[in-house]
């Protein structure tokens, strides 16, 4: 008997920093039982590096990690997605194309770490910052029974992960 994989699809503009490292929570945190993916609206094309040093952090392989265009996992044969997480604001307001399977679709704000100015020490304090409110909230969905729920649950318990300060 085999547990059935979850599809997370994390979506934020750039697909440059926090998109990034919550495909990397989820990946590492899921322990097989989810697959995680990030994309963005609007790709920059480039992931912040600091962004991959947190994702190594926790040993996520980032040879592979790039930033790519959502409209990779809107084509016939992309891989259904079970639930499509937005983790920007910007991307949240935005019109996401038709996803296959009728995943659900939540949004988790996080800061965005590559706003922040000054040195490294500075920048590297952010991420870590972000990559901590994105671990902990990683967490709790892969620690969710979410075979026990209808849609209409998951989808509430996943609302309340994300009214979790």
């Amino acid at each position: 008997m085999t547990s059935k994989i979850w599809k997370v699809l994390v979506l934020c503009t750039g697909n440059s920093a926090r998109s990034i490292m919550s495909e990397a929570a989820i990946n590492v945190l899921g322990k097989g039982r989810f697959q995680a993916y990030s994309a963005g609206s609007q790709p920059t094309g480039k992931i912040n590096p600091f962004a991959i040093e947190q994702a190594q952090t926790i040993g996520y392989d980032t040879t592979k990690v790039r930033s790519k265009s959502w409209d990779e996992f809107s084509q016939p044969d992309s891989p259904k997605m079970d639930i499509v997480i937005t983790v920007c604001d910007s991307a949240a307001g935005e019109s996401c194309p038709l996803w296959l399977g009728s995943p659900l679709k939540i949004h988790w704000g996080f800061e965005d770490p590559s706003h922040v100015q000054g040195s490294d020490k500075d920048k590297r304090a952010a991420f870590s910052h972000t990559f901590g409110l994105i671990k902990d909230r990683m967490q709790k969905l892969v620690d969710l029974p979410l075979e026990q729920y209808s849609k209409e649950e998951l989808s509430h318990k996943l609302d309340e992960i994300g009214q979790d300060a």
